[in-house]
């Protein structure tokens, strides 16, 4: 097994510690009682402090939104304005801790933190297009409008993969909203989370801004149960697996509370006969083996016109083959590691599952391991070609695995792209323009996201960002996704000295 040269857990605690001060964020203490770990070597970097009850969070959140509700939208984009010039000022410094937290490399965490500031971008601008609509009414003398109105305290329930762009999604919009906001951060990620909430507290000192407009709450699984159940929540968005969206949902509904959920992916791209074996190369090794695989838009499964099997999975294993694999805090690695080494014996798993199945591997799948971090996680992507779409094909496994499987016509492609249960990304490779535009109309792909000659995977936040089926449904980012932070009233205003009903009803 090959090795990966790591750097020691004593220069990794103090490359965290060193950024959250930078950020205006405490460091590492001896009694941290939340104990933060890095990917990169396997090992803890030292214990953090942190608020843990929620029925306190909610408390303090709720006496903020009584005025941060009433304080005009563009106040409130100020705000946001403020906390992105910070962001843009720390960039570095948050990207290294998403490093450190994560594993990402550096360009992959820089664009994190650049998401980040690309969505405050759009908050600061939509906080004065907050708009409803004039409706004609049937009545004369009457006026028919909708307003939109801030919901309430918002709780945000993040995964590991991305700790503060998704977290950025939501905080942004809810803010500019009207809406303060808890954040319940993986319990793999506190550091970067706490950072972030440092930076933006001086944002909102910057600006006169009420305390407590957002909140991290650290923890595992029983405090994100509690946000999940508070009633003093109306509004929950939560990124993780399907199996805990499906908690989350029925929990939320039951209280007859709103959420948005972004849960599991499985995301294809067909390659059809006349694509560009360049961009599919490209497009389909970052897709997959970019982030080690681990996030929920990287592609799992390609669906590839026979006609080109060969020659794809060709290239595509030459590619992996030559992957730079390592510390994300070195230059020249494209692949870092496995979040957990429980995330590396799920893939394992899976690989050995899909060759039961009658799978062969071309390429991939072997554990590199560091002599000195036995517990760091460090995997060669993986190609396994499949005879069929088997329920371990249909199943997502969180990590560098691509199954490749053939295609005759594209009406059999469109269903291997569509039978699973999965609804996040899809893609297809192709210069044939009816199969472009077959893919995205409403008999294509059935996904959220549909993309023609790019990969599933990178997400711009113009678009709202969610997926339908096992995914949940929920849509987070730009277009209209504010909408889920806001409620909707329906105003009639008569300015006539006439009182006439609607539906032509007489009544005395």
């Amino acid at each position: 097994m090959a090795a990966v040269t790591l750097p020691t857990q004593n220069s990794l605690t103090d490359l965290a510690d060193a950024a959250l001060r930078a950020c205006g964020a405490s460091g590492f203490t001896a009694s941290g009682p939340h104990v933060a770990r890095s990917p990169i070597t396997g090992t803890p970097l030292g214990g953090v402090e942190g608020e843990t009850s929620v029925d306190a969070a909610a408390e303090r959140a709720s006496t903020a939104f009584g005025s941060w509700r009433t304080t005009p939208a563009p106040l409130r984009g100020e705000l946001i304005r403020q906390f992105a010039g910070l962001l843009r000022t720390h960039k570095a410094d948050l990207a290294r801790l998403v490093q450190i937290e994560v594993g990402k490399i550096e360009s992959e965490a820089l664009g994190e933190v650049q998401e980040m500031i690309d969505i405050c971008d759009f908050a600061v601008g939509l906080s004065r297009q907050l708009h409803g609509l004039t409706i004609a009414s049937e009545r004369p003398g009457h006026r028919l409008m909708e307003q939109w109105h801030p919901l309430g305290p918002t709780a945000v329930i993040t995964a590991f993969n991305f700790p503060v762009a998704v977290w950025s999604w939501n905080a942004a919009l809810a803010v500019v909203c009207g809406n303060p906001v808890i954040w319940k951060p993986s319990d793999l990620t506190p550091l970067t989370a706490i950072a972030t909430n440092a930076l933006f507290t001086q944002a909102c000192i910057n600006v006169g801004a009420p305390d407590h407009l957002s909140q991290v709450l650290l923890g595992g699984a029983d405090v994100g149960a509690a946000l999940v159940a508070h009633a003093g929540i109306p509004l929950v968005s939560a990124t993780g697996s399907t199996r805990m969206g499906q908690q989350v949902a029925g929990v939320v509904a039951g209280r007859f509370g709103r959420s948005i959920l972004e849960l599991g992916g499985n995301n294809a791209a067909i390659v059809a006969p006349s694509a560009d074996i360049e961009l599919v190369v490209r497009g389909m090794t970052f897709s997959a083996a970019g982030t080690a695989g681990q996030r929920c838009t990287s592609l799992r499964r390609a669906i590839v016109h026979r006609s080109r099997l060969d020659e794809v999975v060709e290239r595509m294993s030459g590619a992996y083959a030559t992957l730079p694999i390592g510390s994300p805090l070195d230059s020249g690695t494209l692949v870092g590691p496995l979040i957990t080494t429980t995330a590396l014996q799920r893939m394992q798993a899976a690989v050995d599952t899909a060759c039961s199945d009658g799978g062969k591997v071309t390429v991939g799948g072997e554990r590199l391991l560091a002599d000195d971090a036995p517990d760091a996680a460090y995997v060669r992507p993986a190609i396994v070609t499949m005879p069929e779409q088997t329920d371990i094909v249909a199943t997502e496994t969180f990590a560098p695995l691509l199954y490749v499987m053939a295609y005759d016509d594209f009406d059999e492609a469109l269903a291997l792209q569509n039978g699973v249960p999965q609804g996040l990304a899809s893609s297809i490779f192709t210069t044939d323009v009816r199969e472009a535009e077959r893919f995205c109309a409403a008999d294509g792909s059935d996904c959220g996201i549909a993309n023609v000659n790019i990969g599933p995977s990178g997400a711009e936040i113009g678009g709202a960002f969610g997926g339908e089926k096992a995914t949940g449904g929920g849509r987070e980012s730009g277009s209209d996704a504010w909408k889920a932070y806001m409620r909707r009233a329906t105003n009639t205003i008569n300015y006539s000295n006439e009182l006439p009903l609607a539906q032509g009803v007489k009544f005395g």
